[in-house]
């Protein structure tokens, strides 16, 4: 069986990001792929390992009419307590559990650094889901730290 590689470009548009995004998380060692000639070729395997989420195939055509819109975002908070920090962790992870409306994805995945006093927090969702997980950073940060 062929695995399926896809350019550089073609990564870049599915996951919304500039080709020069993609191809430093390539050189950086992040998303593993394969020169051919003077371009990078990344494994469909490889891309969804490195999103967390299966890769779509060719132009999204919603089987339900309606459009679908996804947000990618990377929210940083610095100087931030460890007990603040478990606490946004506790309250998104409990979010995760939770049902989404429809086929709304939602992914979470988040890094504190005790050293830098720093929580990184990468969402991968609908617009709706997004909304949501921003209020719940906002309130917890707005309770405990101003």
């Amino acid at each position: 069986m062929m695995q399926e590689l896809l350019t550089a470009d073609d990564v870049a548009d599915r996951l919304g990001l500039h080709v020069r995004t993609v191809r430093n998380y390539i050189r950086d060692g992040r998303l593993p792929a394969v020169r051919v000639g003077k371009q990078y070729r990344i494994a469909r395997a490889d891309l969804e390992a490195f999103t967390g989420l299966p890769a779509e195939t060719g132009d999204p055509e919603p089987a339900t009419g309606h459009l679908r819109a996804e947000v990618s975002s990377v929210v940083e908070i610095d100087a931030i307590s460890p007990a603040t920090a478990r606490r946004v962790s506790n309250l998104l992870g409990s979010v995760t559990t939770q049902p989404r409306d429809g086929d709304e994805r939602l992914h979470l995945k988040m890094i504190y650094d005790e050293e830098r006093a720093n929580l990184k927090i990468v969402i991968v969702a609908g617009l709706a889901g997004s909304a949501d997980i921003f209020g719940l950073i906002g309130m917890v940060m707005g309770e405990t730290e101003t």
